[in-house]
């Protein structure tokens, strides 16, 4: 099927800047403000079937990020890698040592102030491209419906894109303000970020996407435009946030919502036409990027005619691995060893949910740039352990030349183990060769097939009903691994990589509590290094006692943790300095940071 967002190439770069600045102001810095206008459409051009397909094409650009606009998305990245990942228990910043880029260590060692300017860089790029959104929906609220057939559809996909964009702003800073067409850019000044609490915010969010529901085909033409089942999957994940209310000023989970787990259970079921991959490494692969699991995807494009290599992952940009690999990368988003030794299983091939009171498992020994040696690897383990990480020793995808050895830039600060996943193998036709290094064409999944799995097994076992039906739910997540064609050893193709050893939960001792553990280990290790974790963490209520464990388990691989505490009101970042200047005083902040009175 025809991809439109390769439409979206020099055409929409030249002019998307004139039609935002005439369009829109947006909640942002003054910096953006003091930009003067490039260029003016009149009504007549505004109005035109043709504009009105470059402000939606614009609004869909906006998911990929700012693509080379002082240094974003790789600093203020969409895949959120920085945001929910390094902040959580999974990953290490990485590259160059602490002092580079130093504002993703505050992040990771929790050392964040109002005046971190990524927060505030992330803040400015979401806000800006909802009024992306809110200007295609200004355009379209007026335009005559017999000279745009569609318009029904496309308003429901502007509005499906802002709720994913204000999603994003209540998990990452929970008091935002909320802006829609409908407000005048004079008033944008006097919208408070506390005019809605989280609970009204995530309920506003997941009505809108209910609303675009009613009006979206269940598929569209075109690949990567928003349809039924991605505006009903999005609401399902929503609701699921919601459902954990939590108090507003410590963000402890006060009461679970049952009536929105059983929304979300039946919205998952109204999602049609998707299944599992056969093997978990496809998902890293461009051939099935818009295969059977991708709900809701970013598409990236490769030599499409845009800048340098194309519309690629800028996001992962500083993330390629560095050191000695063949991608030359900068060796940012490391994972951790405690993320590592989650992987261990036991002997019937089931997580070990205390692995925190084991010895670190495929401890790595250094010899010198070419060698370095694992120990203590006798344990069995999940064999999506070497599909998400790359291990010294262990073959690296289908590299044949090295196995993963000495990829890590500062191994004395970070260890020697690197990011696998989002990257295509390095001698793969399909990774752009030179700048960006390691770039490819590979889309970022949003929401795939085996999070709605997830979603619903979590929704019923909260709800303390049909826990069957969530074994199973979880059991085919884990059968797929299974499935899967393990990591060969390098030196020896006839055998295994590791002692890969993964079990299907049985049905004995399967109680809500443990239930609840299964679930919440399944999705960590299912969903490792996808930008999701952190706000798991959060919406579960148990931040504090991970990242308080974490550490204290981490200290002794990682010095720079000695010290690190996750304090109070910490489930969020704080509302950036820059943008209570910009409300002039109207803006509030969160529990736990100090307040700007």
């Amino acid at each position: 099927m025809f991809n439109f967002f390769n439409e979206i190439t020099m055409k929409i770069n030249r002019i998307i800047f004139a039609i935002c600045c005439v369009a829109i102001i947006t909640s942002c810095s003054d910096d953006f403000l003091d930009n003067k206008p490039q260029g003016s459409l009149s009504d007549g051009v505004m109005n035109s079937t043709e504009s009105i397909d470059l402000l939606v094409n614009a609004a869909y650009a906006g998911l990929t990020g700012f693509t080379n606009e002082q240094g974003d998305p790789w600093i203020r990245p969409t895949s959120n890698w920085s945001y929910g990942e390094v902040r959580a228990d999974n990953a290490y910043k990485g590259g160059g040592g602490e002092g580079d880029l130093w504002d993703f260590h505050a992040m990771e060692t929790f050392q964040v102030q109002s005046n971190n300017g990524n927060l505030d860089g992330k803040w400015f790029n979401l806000y800006s491209l909802i009024s992306r959104c809110n200007a295609a929906l200004r355009v379209l609220n007026g335009a005559d419906e017999a000279d745009v057939p569609v318009k029904a559809s496309r308003i429901a996909e502007m509005k499906v894109l802002r709720a994913h964009f204000y999603f994003e702003l209540s998990r990452l800073f929970n008091k935002v303000p909320y802006i829609d067409e409908n407000l005048s850019t004079s008033e944008y000044v006097n919208v408070r970020n506390d005019e809605y609490s989280r609970n009204e915010l995530l309920g506003l969010i997941a009505s809108e996407l209910m609303d675009a529901s009613a009006d979206l085909p269940e598929r569209q033409d075109e690949v990567g435009r928003i349809n039924k089942n991605i505006a009903l999957a999005y609401a399902a994940k929503v609701k699921l946030y919601q459902a954990y209310e939590q108090d507003e000023q410590t963000h402890a989970v006060i009461n679970i919502n049952k009536d929105l787990l059983r929304e979300v259970v039946t919205l998952i079921d109204q999602v049609k036409g998707y299944d599992l991959l056969s093997d978990f490494q496809q998902l890293d692969l461009v051939g099935y990027e818009n295969g059977a699991e991708s709900v809701f995807a970013i598409q990236y494009s490769m030599n499409d005619g845009s800048e340098s290599a194309g519309r690629v992952n800028w996001s992962n940009l500083l993330n390629s691995p560095g050191g000695n690999s063949p991608y030359h990368g900068d060796g940012f988003f490391l994972p951790s060893q405690d993320l590592i030794n989650a992987y261990q299983t036991d002997e019937n091939g089931l997580p070990v949910f205390d692995y925190q009171t084991l010895p670190d498992y495929g401890v790595v020994t250094f010899i010198d740039d070419n060698n370095q040696t694992l120990s203590n690897i006798a344990p069995t383990v999940d064999p999506r352990l070497d599909f998400v990480v790359g291990r010294p020793t262990i073959t690296f995808k289908t590299y044949k030349d090295t196995p993963c050895q000495s990829w890590v830039r500062d191994r004395g600060t970070y260890g020697h183990n690197c990011a696998k996943r989002f990257w295509v193998s390095p001698e793969s036709s399909d990774m752009f060769q030179g700048w960006p290094w390691g770039a490819s064409q590979l889309n970022w999944q949003i929401i795939r097939y085996a999070d709605l799995l997830l979603y619903k097994a979590e929704a019923l076992i909260e709800l303390g009903q049909d826990l069957e039906t969530a074994r199973n739910l979880i059991n085919r997540v884990r059968e797929r691994a299974m499935n899967s064609e393990y990591v060969r050893d390098f030196y020896d193709n006839s055998k295994y990589a590791a002692n890969y050893k993964i079990g299907l939960y049985p049905s004995s001792g399967w109680t809500q509590d443990y239930a609840r553990k299964a679930l919440r280990t399944e999705m960590r290790l299912e969903k490792a290094l996808e930008g999701e974790r952190f706000f798991d963490l959060v919406r579960w209520g148990i931040a504090k006692d991970v990242m308080t464990a974490y550490f204290a388990s981490e200290k002794d691989n990682r010095i720079y943790y000695d010290g690190a505490v996750f304090d109070d009101g910490e489930e969020y970042y704080p509302v950036p300095v820059a943008q209570y200047n910009f409300s002039q005083g109207h803006y509030t902040q969160n529990p736990g940071y100090p307040s700007f009175e």
